[in-house]
């Protein structure tokens, strides 16, 4: 019970987060903003959104049990890489978007995380993918949703430096 309500807490956060990127593309767009790579943006919704559902049906389905030693550090694991995602958002103020919209000329940020990571977000989005799921020890989630999230991550970052080039 208590993991589908943090799952479920995960998932109103999900929608905060579109929402707040609804209100950063409209003011990038307005700004001379041009989007990239708009093919996989529809996949890493769907493979987030799958994330959880799939959180909540391997441990109904195959009874997962919430082990301590694991679920508690996995639980941890989830806060802070929520804690580093929304640094970045804060770091990027409007300029943040889970869509690649680059407005030209504008400049890289250098500061906050991004003074260590080229991709702290997808750094925090890897660990969250991976830990998510181990808190209530759901495995095979949490391996299929890692490979998943790679693949999208390859075809986004390689986009994102190309449009990065471009600004």
């Amino acid at each position: 019970m208590y993991y589908l309500l943090f799952i479920a807490a995960i998932g109103i956060e999900r929608l905060v987060e579109l929402a707040v990127s609804r209100r950063n593309a409209r003011w990038s767009f307005a700004r001379g903003g041009r989007e990239f790579g708009q093919g996989h943006y529809p996949a890493m919704v769907a493979m987030h959104t799958l994330l959880l559902v799939s959180c909540v049906v391997e441990v109904a389905t195959l009874h997962r049990p919430f082990l301590p030693w694991l679920g508690w550090p996995m639980v941890g694991v989830v806060a802070i890489s929520t804690a580093l995602r929304w640094w970045c958002v804060s770091v990027l103020g409007k300029h943040w978007n889970p869509r690649l919209i680059v407005i030209k000329g504008a400049p890289l940020v250098r500061r906050g995380p991004y003074r260590w990571l080229h991709h702290p977000n997808y750094t925090a989005v890897a660990a969250e993918v991976a830990a998510l799921p181990l808190v209530h020890s759901a495995w095979v989630t949490a391996i299929v949703f890692s490979i998943a999230n790679a693949l999208v991550l390859t075809v986004r970052i390689r986009a994102e430096n190309l449009a990065l080039g471009y600004a």
